[in-house]
């Protein structure tokens, strides 16, 4: 039997069923802390509300990806978050290097 290739530990890699789902490393565990494991995975729990066609729609793409549709929104917001960040510190940084150097003589540097 080859040596497999090493994974790293991340939520994602759990998710998308990179690491957990070899059956050669399955066993049955004693007890299960929920609380130890949102801890570990700094997940919090929260209530949001959505349309049930929503829903449904995040489900069937959890689905076809072989995921829950809860870390399908985990991963949609993240992505979200990641990418709104991103834009947020270029508008800044663009909003600094596009300042006036010397606000009395009114110039502007342009890029």
């Amino acid at each position: 039997m080859g040596k497999k290739e090493h994974i790293e530990s991340t939520t994602e890699a759990w998710e998308e069923r990179q690491l957990g789902a070899d059956e050669e490393f399955v066993e049955v565990a004693e007890e299960f802390d929920e609380k130890a494991a949102d801890e570990a995975l700094e997940l919090k729990m929260i209530s949001i509300r959505l349309q049930e066609s929503l829903i449904e729609d995040l489900k069937a793409i959890a689905q076809i990806n072989g995921i829950g549709y809860q870390p399908l929104i985990r991963q949609i917001l993240n992505r979200f978050a990641d990418a709104e960040k991103k834009k947020l510190l270029r508008e800044k940084q663009n909003e600094l290097e596009n300042r006036d150097p010397d606000p009395k003589k009114g110039l502007r540097i342009t890029s």
